[in-house]
């Protein structure tokens, strides 16, 4: 005690005890308030070492003031502005489930919306740990308790600390690089930021993240949409005549397959079939099924197929478009424009956290009304994988909320199980399914994971049939991108057929087919499987003219699939295309047909070049409309802007309800449909984790794994 008394009356000793007070209140909102999804020692070290460089760097600019009556002051002023921002975040993660921006900050609106009203009721008893050092020292201070050194610390001491500092970052942040490669060129979720970083750190990326954004940004103006919607306009293909409206009024239901290749439909792997329920659907008299639809993804992986599907406009050349730009981003997509044209309720069901790839934000940016994260799920014990809930479990949970929803509604299910590292114990799940065995455990894992989801669909269309559902929509079916990476297609070949020794660039751009399937319930047996050339810029347009709505207004990339004028030449994100004819990689042209190096003669030389110009066009064009957020100045008839403060995702249930009781006789849910009554007890699931205790007591168990491969 008599050392400590001393190391408080000196000017290093007091800036020593609040570094290391910072550090416990930092420490007590990773382990108790936050959810930063640790595993394992290296990572619980990261999160011990990395609130010292920042927090040593911002108290250490004290020491550039000499006198005393400025040092103490301005260092009680860098501590308490620093407890307001850590406590702020604790405040907004409690009830988001994410970070604040600066955006956040800086946009009342927002943070009104995350921090009044609701404040006090989001506050807890361990609360009083993050103020009662600031309190217990400014009485210290004012009894005069810690008496105020008088020795100044020479400028060359002060900047020795501050550069001990950015080393102490550097070195942190290159642990983090170690565990998590391209921790701030690929960011999908700030959580990363914050575990390897602290929230300081994530406050200073995030701040020149957005001044950058708004750079590019500022300067822009509405001439500069001109080039795009000049491109969009002659892009357009009118409707087939035929396929227009021939879903009109339906619910729609968007299943996302996380990972899932085309080459798993009708797979067989020793003598059994992988998915033999997607198979049935994709030979089905009412299903139009694409065989040479591609992903078109970058390095935004399910967000950007996301992105494709609810806007047609592509990803970003680099990162995520969702999780660098959507905060704010202007989107004029799926599920606005279905409400404001046709009255659809809109909803998302994940069993993932809300601030993964910033769906959280990019969501309501979008319209969508209602967002059934992580949050409205028991995710505890074996119930999750790293991604979120287990796919049968996010089938037989959504009940609830789904048959609350006003219909006709477009709801998309966004699936995990299929994800990599592909970790599912078949032996729990179905024992009677063997998968291959190539020596590598996440190629052989990857068919059980896949047959896993198969057999979670397969429950869920039984109980839409068995609830009337089924018959009253429209499933679009689409696998977002590879599940098998380019490394690994080597090992997967034989499985295909393949000799692994002739695998090359071209065998890989023909792993980039994803099913696509529009399953309309007795449309008339007019279904079959449709060899047209086609990416996921192409669905939006393709889906609306199924559900009656012109797509002629928008600016959109893609084009109707089902219409004479559709463009077959697929962008790749990196400038590569293939078309029915020929697939060009890295300026190599292959043969489609032999799958070798194409010779061609000056014509065909002449089209492949047009075609070429044509994909960096298009894909040069999307990236100015987002970077640029031109779709701000346009205003197509009939469509109002989205206010993204005016959608919150907490108590969806409760307002689902609410909606219904003042509907009263109106509403058209299927509880109300049903004479009020629920319809769970007719799902049916042979998920083991409902047959047994769960072996964790944690509510969340979702650690957004480090990998590469999202």
């Amino acid at each position: 005690m008599h050392k400590l008394n001393a190391m408080k009356d000196t000017r290093m000793g007091f800036f020593t005890i609040l570094v290391f007070l910072f550090w416990l209140k930092t420490l007590l909102a990773y382990f108790v308030d936050f959810r930063l999804g640790a595993e394992g020692f290296f990572q619980y070290f990261i999160l011990l070492i990395n609130p010292f460089a920042t927090t040593i760097f911002l108290f250490g600019l004290a020491f550039y003031f000499k006198r005393s009556r400025f040092f103490y002051p301005v260092l009680m002023a860098i501590d308490i502005g620093n407890t307001v921002l850590l406590y702020l975040n604790v405040i907004y993660f409690r009830e988001f489930t994410d970070f604040m921006t600066v955006a956040t900050m800086t946009g009342y609106s927002k943070v009104d919306q995350g921090l009044s009203g609701s404040s006090l009721a989001l506050t807890n008893v361990h609360d009083v740990l993050y103020w009662i050092d600031i309190v217990i020292i400014l009485l210290l201070m004012l009894f005069r308790k810690i008496k105020f050194d008088p020795r100044s610390i020479n400028h060359r001491m002060a900047f020795a600390i501050s550069s001990m500092a950015i080393v102490l970052f550097g070195v942190n942040l290159s642990l983090g690089e170690m565990d998590r490669p391209q921790l701030l060129s690929r960011t999908f979720d700030r959580t990363y930021i914050v575990k390897y970083l602290g929230i300081d750190a994530f406050t200073a990326y995030d701040g020149i993240k957005s001044q950058h954004t708004s750079n590019v940004r500022k300067p822009a103006t509405k001439s500069e949409l001109k080039d795009v919607k000049k491109f969009t306009d002659a892009h357009y293909a009118a409707p087939n005549k035929s396929m227009y409206g021939i879903a009109r009024g339906r619910n729609v239901f968007v299943i996302h397959l996380e990972s899932f290749q085309q080459f798993l439909i009708d797979k067989k792997v020793n003598g059994k079939e992988v998915t033999p329920f997607l198979n049935s659907i994709y030979h089905g008299n009412n299903t139009y099924a694409f065989d040479n639809f591609f992903h078109q993804v970058g390095q935004g992986k399910t967000s950007d197929a996301e992105n494709m599907l609810e806007t047609s406009t592509y990803g970003l050349s680099q990162g995520s478009l969702f999780a660098t730009l959507g905060s704010d981003n202007t989107f004029q997509a799926a599920p606005a424009i279905l409400n404001q044209r046709a009255g659809y309720t809109s909803a998302v069901f994940h069993g993932n956290v809300t601030s993964f790839w910033n769906r959280n934000n990019v969501y309501k940016n979008m319209g969508y009304q209602y967002f059934f994260d992580a949050s409205y799920y028991d995710t505890s014990g074996d119930k999750s994988t790293g991604y979120g809930l287990k796919d049968k479990l996010l089938f037989n949970d959504s009940i609830k909320y789904l048959e609350q929803l006003q219909q006709p509604f477009y709801a998309k299910y966004i699936t995990v199980t299929n994800h990599f590292p592909y970790d599912l114990d078949s032996e729990d799940e179905d024992p009677n399914f063997k998968t291959v065995d190539t020596g590598d455990k996440s190629v052989d894992n990857y068919f059980v994971t896949a047959h896993y989801l198969d057999q979670s669909l397969k429950e869920f269309f039984t109980y839409l049939k068995k609830t009337g559902l089924y018959n009253k929509s429209i499933f679009v079916i689409y696998g977002d991108h590879y599940g098998i990476s380019d490394s690994e297609n080597k090992k997967l070949a034989p499985v295909l057929g393949i000799n692994s020794d002739k695998w090359n660039d071209f065998d890989d751009a023909q792993l980039q087919r994803v099913p696509l399937m529009f399953l309309i319930p007795n449309s008339g047996n007019h279904g079959h499987i449709i060899n047209t050339y086609g990416g996921e810029i192409d669905v939006l347009p393709t889906l609306m003219h199924l559900l009656g709505v012109s797509s002629k207004r928008y600016i959109q990339f893609g084009t109707d699939l089902f219409s004479s004028q559709h463009d077959q030449v697929v962008a790749f994100r990196n400038q590569d295309f293939v078309t029915p004819t020929y697939t060009s990689l890295s300026g190599v042209v292959y043969n489609n047909k032999t799958g070798k190096k194409a010779k061609l003669d000056k014509k065909q030389q002449t089209q492949i070049k047009k075609d070429g110009n044509k994909v960096n066009k298009e894909l040069s064009l999307s990236d100015s409309l987002n970077t640029k957020n031109l779709l701000r100045f346009y205003h197509p008839k009939g469509f109002k802007s989205i206010n993204a403060s005016k959608y919150n995702y907490s108590n969806g249930l409760d307002k689902e309800i609410k909606i219904e009781d003042q509907l009263k006789g109106k509403s058209t849910s299927l509880y109300s449909e049903n004479g009020n009554q629920s319809t769970v007890s007719e799902y049916s699931t042979d998920a083991p984790e409902l047959n047994h205790s769960s072996t964790d007591s944690n509510r969340i168990k979702i650690t957004n794994p480090d990998d590469n491969k999202n």
